[in-house]
């Protein structure tokens, strides 16, 4: 069994994630819809962080993923909103409508409900692109953990993420 993600084990993540985008000259943009925003909020909760984070993107509805992120109609109505392929745009859409060069996008089902056989609840899709080209998705399947769990271990896969691809900058 995985260990409990806590608020202090993420905030000493969002701040190693911060120095290190710091000492490369990093920017980094958010595509967040069942962490609502928690990632971006981690970060900025830590004094400073504005000279890394460049914005947030909390595209909770289909709507909003195609209006701010330029998510394709086509990709919700083929593979949902829940999907590696909509994480992928997402992350695209950041990088494109902000000044960042690295970017994270997170959308699952955080529950207790709205899951299905095919998408079940504590399914989250993870996708993080670089100005460079180089990209990453990956999904994790947390279970029926709790709605605070699921969205607490998607915020610390998102600095993996961000952490990994700015490693490599």
């Amino acid at each position: 069994m995985e260990r409990l993600v806590t608020d202090g084990t993420l905030r000493q993540a969002a701040a190693q994630l911060l120095d290190l985008f710091r000492a490369r000259g990093l920017k980094l943009a958010t595509a967040e819809s069942c962490t609502g925003g928690l990632v971006a909020a981690t970060l900025t909760e830590i004094a400073g962080s504005s000279d890394v984070v460049d914005c947030g993107f909390v595209t909770y509805s289909n709507e909003a993923k195609q209006a701010m992120l330029g998510v394709p109609a086509a990709t919700l109505k083929r593979h949902g909103a829940v999907s590696g392929q909509t994480a992928t745009a997402m992350a695209a859409g950041a990088l494109k409508n902000s000044d960042a060069d690295v970017s994270v996008a997170i959308t699952g089902i955080a529950g207790p409900g709205g899951g299905s056989k095919q998408k079940p609840v504590g399914l989250v899709h993870f996708a993080a692109a670089c100005r460079d080209g180089r990209r990453i998705a990956r999904s994790r399947r947390y279970g029926k953990i709790g709605r605070r769990q699921v969205r607490q271990r998607s915020v610390a896969e998102a600095f993996e993420l961000l952490l990994k691809l700015a490693e490599n900058a």
